[in-house]
């Protein structure tokens, strides 16, 4: 059976070191910890003694001070390797956490999981052909030596990259390696272990390179793995469950994540907030417990931008900056159709083609695959359409050569809305009203990525509730907006009620918009 020996770096408080030292330990796995030496000796010592009755706990063959990007932190990292592979002979395999990371399931599940396959699990990939850095100096890292904190020694760091830059000074990597990046946060054999210490021993030409390398926790084990292990013995993924937001920050759980976190398919999660101790609670119960099954849904990523982006108190009112571009034109309107359920839409836009000669578009800042007009190919990339809206937009009305153009918009559309009729052009609102069943809102759950098939029928409960009420919100957002030519038919009213909307909006006949609104099935789910 699996025997984890875990490899702790932490920094600060040392009563929640000691329970998570407890916790990992309690089921018959190690911990090596090791403990930032810019804390001081006194928390130190309050975890030694805290601890010093557990045999399955071991510390740092040495403490050094630590600091972010800098060779010390993969340093730190192998003097706590080192002291695990010599003191728990009995390990089979070695898992980086830090101080904020918490198991999402039982150590029993954990010990059968990494029983299933004899594999390395990090990430572990090309450091240039890849797009794991996003922003920032990228071969930089690499080509020149950083001596300097960019953080807190930036005038430093900066003055001795430019300089080094300015008198040619790279250097070259070493020939035998391939450099690779991912997460730090990685499960190691302990034969694969064996082989980086043995390695570092060994290769002081591939440490010295690596100790002047800027962040070389994302490329130090990545690369030594890859160049020590075959392939086939490799997963490319961490277990560790995180997540950054778009500034490049780590996303906080809270007490509310638990259900979101037990059912995704990662042995433990980082950051957990301190504050939030419901959630370490339930975790810590978890950890301990038997028997327990897990049904894994996967949809983590996507249901913590839903639940984030309705605020932790309240809901997040700022609005986003839209880029400014040209006007659609003075004399040209757009007719925009909102609508939750994009099929109601879609009917009665076929309609409103049967009928008038209007223009019709489907969704399309929505929907990827929506039919367009070959455009030269910007029309494929649905980033590409909402960056640059109303030039994408004065496109389609030039290419149908019309002066009016319906469009359809999905609820959440605020922003969007907004910006069309800040234009000079005309513009016109028309919302669909739709009842929303338990039935159909589970099926947009799943279509937007908030559960999958495996997801518990309880989360899903839970998560009904809140998904309504989301939706009510972006409708009354755009009522409480009170645009101008804004009109509305609903589900709970009948053609004759609904065709004066459809009339006023498209500026057709009420005969005509009577037959749009007797479409068949208009509203069926």
């Amino acid at each position: 059976m699996a025997r984890i020996a875990f490899i702790l770096l932490c920094h600060k408080d040392p009563e929640a070191i000691i329970d998570q030292a407890r916790r990992l330990t309690a089921a018959g796995d190690y911990i090596s910890i090791h403990f930032d030496a810019r804390s001081g000796r006194a928390p130190f010592e309050k975890i030694r003694e805290g601890l010093k009755d557990n045999p399955n706990v071991a510390y740092a063959t040495k403490r050094i001070k630590c600091g972010w990007g800098e060779w010390s932190l993969v340093q730190a990292s192998l003097y706590a390797v080192e002291a695990a592979e010599k003191a728990f002979p009995r390990a089979t395999h070695f898992y980086m956490v830090s101080g904020d990371c918490m198991s999402v399931k039982t150590a029993e599940y954990m010990h059968n999981f990494l029983d299933q396959e004899d594999v390395d699990y990090i990430e572990s990939f090309d450091f240039f052909e890849s797009e794991w850095i996003k922003t920032g100096i990228k071969e930089e890292r690499l080509i020149f030596r950083h001596w300097f904190n960019e953080r807190t020694q930036k005038w430093l760091f900066y003055q001795s990259f430019w300089l080094q830059r300015r008198l040619g000074l790279q250097r070259e990597i070493p020939a035998d390696i391939q450099v690779q990046i991912g997460s730090q946060w990685w499960c190691l054999r302990r034969r694969t272990i064996e082989w980086i210490l043995e390695f570092t021993r060994k290769r002081t030409d591939v440490m010295r390179f690596f100790r002047t390398t800027w962040i070389p926790d994302e490329t130090f084990f990545q690369t030594l793995v890859r160049h020590l292990v075959p392939e086939t013995e490799i997963q490319a993924r961490t277990l560790t469950f995180l997540m950054f937001t778009d500034y490049g920050m780590p996303v906080v759980f809270y007490n509310d994540h638990y259900d979101l976190l037990v059912t995704q398919d990662f042995l433990f999660a980082r950051k957990i907030s301190p504050e939030a101790t419901e959630l370490k609670k339930r975790l810590g119960d978890l950890f301990a417990a038997k028997g327990v099954e897990f049904q894994i849904s996967g949809e983590g990523r996507s249901l913590y931008k839903f639940l984030t982006g309705r605020g932790r108190n309240g809901r997040r009112f700022a609005q986003r900056f839209w880029e400014t571009e040209s006007s659609l034109g003075r004399d040209r309107e757009l007719l925009m159709i909102v609508c939750k359920k994009w099929h109601v839409a879609k009917r009665l836009v076929a309609e409103i083609k049967e009928h008038s000669d209007v223009p019709c578009i489907e969704y399309l800042f929505n929907e990827e695959s929506t039919p367009l007009p070959d455009l030269g190919g910007i029309e494929k990339s649905l980033e590409k359409r909402t960056r640059h809206r109303r030039a994408w937009v004065r496109m389609l009305f030039d290419y149908f050569e019309t002066d009016r153009l319906v469009v359809c918009l999905d609820s959440d559309g605020l922003d969007l809305i907004k910006d069309f009729y800040s234009d000079r052009s005309g513009t016109r609102l028309l919302e669909i009203e739709c009842e929303f069943t338990d039935e159909y809102l589970e099926g947009h759950a799943k279509r937007v990525g908030l559960a999958g098939d495996q997801t518990p029928h309880d989360a899903l409960e839970k998560l009904l509730p809140t998904l309504k009420s989301d939706i009510n919100h972006e409708y009354d957002g755009i009522r409480d907006a009170d645009f101008e030519n804004h009109e509305r038919i609903s589900q709970t009213k009948t053609p004759e009620e609904n065709a004066g909307p459809i009339a006023r909006f498209l500026k057709i006949s009420y005969e005509d918009a009577l037959k749009i609104a007797n479409t068949d099935y208009l509203f069926y789910d």
